[in-house]
């Protein structure tokens, strides 16, 4: 038995060294001679750019293609750009060209030169790795020519793309951590239920209504988690309300289940949520909002979802949604639909173009 931490855990850390401004290193297999290091564009603090820029004068800034897009930056690799950093870009500089924040005020942020020889699966991995913390998805990346002794001077995480990948590509097994019964306003009969992931991840919930038959198709919402909306109250979105009338319905059938996901801002989290409504403010739509962050018009994963039903026994589902991708998502990873319930509540003066938008350009059922 080995102390050291498996890929998994490794991840986990890798991710929070990122949220912290340490950089980390990835590389196709542990015994690579090649390997980059990498450093989140949103945490780069000027001292580690300044080191980064002795160690090399081959630094690339990575874009995601919705923000090269933007930015008329030419895209090579497919899914982003590797913009060349000249030597005396600086983290202002980064910031500017990683966040859409200041767009308006100055439009024209280039001419930009972008690399294009090479293979690009490494800076796609460490793209998909700060999405994953949560940060503004970009990086900036530098070749290290001697990994093993680089990452062990300076006690950095090491991410093998081989090993890592397929932990990346797929969802996190979900365990039951506890339950109990929990009287609500929908219903006295409620009982909570915490899952967390083997990951090292956000832990998810299930509130369950009643005692649901396993053997039936269960009344049942996926909802991800609105600070904004199912705390605050918001009237830019109609999450608070679908929240509601979901428990209140599965309260007066004396049934249900709905799933409480920790996957704010369609999977970007809190913090780039309000970088999308900042620039709503300024004129976007939700969907150009998040292009322009770098993201894709939706980032969730809906089989943490499934798993969950899986894990409490449900094999099918009354599935209360306006969201097609959704009864996909449950369909393809082994839970039923037997219906769709539709969900229509919520709408006011403040939310009427953001549902529109939903139903134009993300297929909601509205």
């Amino acid at each position: 038995m080995s102390f050291a931490p498996d890929i998994v855990e490794r991840l986990a850390r890798a991710r929070a060294d990122m949220r912290m401004g340490v950089p980390i290193l990835v590389l196709d297999d542990l015994n690579d001679s090649d390997a980059y290091m990498v450093l989140a564009a949103e945490t780069l603090e000027e001292p580690r750019l300044e080191a980064a820029r002795e160690l090399s004068d081959e630094l690339v800034l990575v874009l995601t293609a919705r923000r090269a897009e933007t930015l008329k930056a030419r895209v090579y690799d497919g899914d982003l750009a590797r913009i060349v950093m000249h030597p005396s870009a600086t983290k202002e500089w980064v910031r500017c060209v990683a966040d859409p924040a200041d767009d308006l005020k100055m439009p024209i942020k280039g001419p930009f030169k972008s690399q294009r020889s090479g293979d690009a699966s490494l800076h796609l991995m460490a793209l998909n790795l700060v999405k994953t913390a949560q940060l503004l998805p970009s990086v900036v990346m530098l070749p290290i020519a001697d990994p093993a002794q680089f990452a062990l001077a300076n006690g950095l995480t090491v991410i093998p793309r081989t090993l890592a990948e397929p932990y990346l590509a797929a969802s996190s097994p979900m365990h039951s951590v506890v339950n109990a019964r929990l009287p609500i306003q929908a219903a006295e009969a409620g009982r909570l239920h915490i899952f967390r992931p083997d990951d090292g991840d956000v832990e998810h919930y299930a509130i369950e209504i009643g005692k649901p038959c396993r053997s039936q198709p269960v009344l049942a919402r996926l909802h991800s988690a609105c600070f904004t909306g199912d705390v605050l109250g918001s009237l830019k979105c109609d999450c608070g309300p679908q929240l509601n009338a979901a428990l209140t319905q599965m309260g007066e059938e004396g049934q249900g289940v709905l799933l409480y996901l920790n996957q704010e801002g369609r999977g970007i989290g809190l913090a780039n949520k309000m970088r999308a409504y900042s620039l709503q403010d300024q004129g976007f739509d939700t969907v150009e909002a998040n292009h322009r962050l770098g993201f894709e018009d939706d980032e969730r994963d809906f089989r943490i979802g499934a798993n969950i039903l899986k894990e409490l026994g449900f094999e099918s589902v009354s599935l209360l949604t306006n969201n097609p991708k959704k009864i996909k998502m449950m369909e393809d990873t082994g839970v039923a639909v037997a219906e769709r319930v539709p969900l229509k509540v919520g709408e006011n003066d403040f939310n009427t173009a953001y549902l529109a938008t939903k139903a134009a350009k993300s297929g909601h059922m509205l």
